[in-house]
């Protein structure tokens, strides 16, 4: 059993205890896979705990991406600078049509080695070869919530809808919990009603939840609303895929005051993807006002290559600064809003109420940051800093279920030299198909 003491380091717990402060100097507690408790001088109550000294440290959750595509690491900076459906259309399903079984292992590895450097310790992900990408989880010991993306209107539906029921099948709770699994119907315009019935179905069969891609573009909506005669939020709750069931949206840039308030009345988890939704110009979603009418909102990348990375830091500080701009008022999202979105919120939007927070009981995922930095300094607010001046290179370690996966800046649990290399040569030949 793991039992380590991280002594003497500034915390920011993110729990919601009142403190003069949202952040302390003192000792953190792990056994097993669990945190044990938070205090002062814990030492002499804890012997035989292996020390880390954390003089000089802050220690945060670690960040949970809640919308990603890891595997797309393949396709980084292959088809930039285009607008969302010719990007998608003609230039990334092409080539995703000739991806296999060790392209997916491989891209997904990239993603995985590249978010635990970066603090992310739990992800949210929709792709297919979906077992290969939970082999990855399970190995390096980082947490997800896996589904298979469907396509309901295409040749493979059905055998996507299978695939998705055995991901279920099999990877639900593997990995001592670290994986769940949902169902991913893609989005309202390539998932009909009548699929995405089979789908709910599904999904309330085997108790999870689904992961979907809504209101991401206003060419989505016009063509839904041409359709159906309405908007793809609109649609789904009259389709009663909110109701009773955990939802995870990803994007919601373009909705209404009624679909606002159609999220945040049924607990729809809201993935909110700032840089991919500015780099694709599909809009700015209105996190200021779902939050302001009880939405719950949490943060994602996207997949890397529309992004082009899976930094949550940088994800963060992109969030607070054009919602900022947007709305033409400087206090809106303040930074310790931003880092619970990134933690705390984020954990709940994909279900995980056991991380996202430090404090008893709560499952041991963390990130320990070196402070000896010039950006650091002077430190009158480490949640200022941590979300408008951090890097990621300034995280030395990574604790995850309360083991530790990244340890002075190298991952314990995966070849780097390896996995680059190989996504680069796999890269390499996917291009010249």
């Amino acid at each position: 059993m793991n039992r380590l003491l991280i002594k003497n380091a500034l915390i920011i717990p993110l729990d919601d205890q009142e403190r003069e402060q949202d952040w302390f100097k003192g000792d953190l507690v792990i056994e097993g896979s669990v945190i044990k408790e938070l205090g002062e001088n814990l030492e002499e109550k804890y012997p035989g705990f292996t020390i880390i000294d954390g003089e000089n440290s802050l220690v945060t959750p670690g960040f949970v991406n809640c919308h990603t595509h890891a595997a797309m690491t393949m396709l980084r900076g292959y088809a930039d600078d285009l607008p969302l459906m010719k990007w998608l259309q003609e230039m990334i399903w092409p080539r995703e049509a000739h991806l296999d079984a060790e392209d997916i292992y491989w891209g997904s590895q990239l993603a995985v080695l590249e978010m635990i450097k970066s603090g992310t310790t739990a992800f949210a992900d929709m792709y297919f070869y979906m077992e290969q990408t939970a082999q990855v989880v399970l190995d390096s010991g980082i947490r997800a919530s896996l589904s298979r993306g469907l396509i309901g209107n295409g040749e493979m539906a059905q055998y996507a809808l299978e695939e998705n029921t055995e991901l279920v099948k099999r990877w639900h709770g593997q990995g001592e919990g670290r994986i769940t699994c949902m169902f991913g119907p893609h989005a309202p315009y390539t998932c009909p009603p009548d699929f995405l019935e089979k789908v709910m179905s599904l999904a309330d069969e085997w108790g999870v939840g689904l992961h979907i891609h809504l209101a991401e573009t206003l060419d989505e909506i016009e063509e839904i609303k041409g359709k159906y005669g309405k908007r793809p939020v609109e649609l789904m709750d009259s389709l009663g895929l909110f109701q009773g069931r955990h939802v995870l949206a990803a994007h919601c840039v373009h909705l209404n005051e009624n679909e606002i308030e159609i999220l945040a009345k049924n607990k729809v988890g809201i993935a909110h993807n700032p840089e991919s939704n500015m780099k694709l110009v599909s809009g700015v979603a209105p996190v200021p006002q779902l939050l302001k009418k009880g939405a719950l909102v949490g943060l994602g990348t996207d997949g890397a290559s529309s992004n082009n990375n899976l930094d949550m830091l940088e994800e963060m500080r992109t969030c607070a600064l054009l919602h900022k701009v947007f709305s033409g008022e400087p206090t809106v999202l303040p930074a310790n809003q931003v880092l619970r979105m990134a933690t705390k919120d984020g954990a709940k939007v994909l279900g995980l109420e056991y991380v996202g927070s430090l404090e008893a009981g709560q499952k041991a995922d963390l990130l320990i940051f070196d402070l000896q930095k010039p950006h650091w300094t002077p430190l009158y607010n480490p949640i200022a800093n941590l979300v408008y001046a951090a890097q990621s290179s300034d995280i030395k370690t990574v604790i995850i279920d309360g083991k530790i996966v990244m340890k002075d800046r190298e991952v314990l649990t995966m070849d780097e030299e390896r996995i680059m290399f190989e996504a680069e040569k796999r890269g390499q030949e996917l291009i010249r198909k």
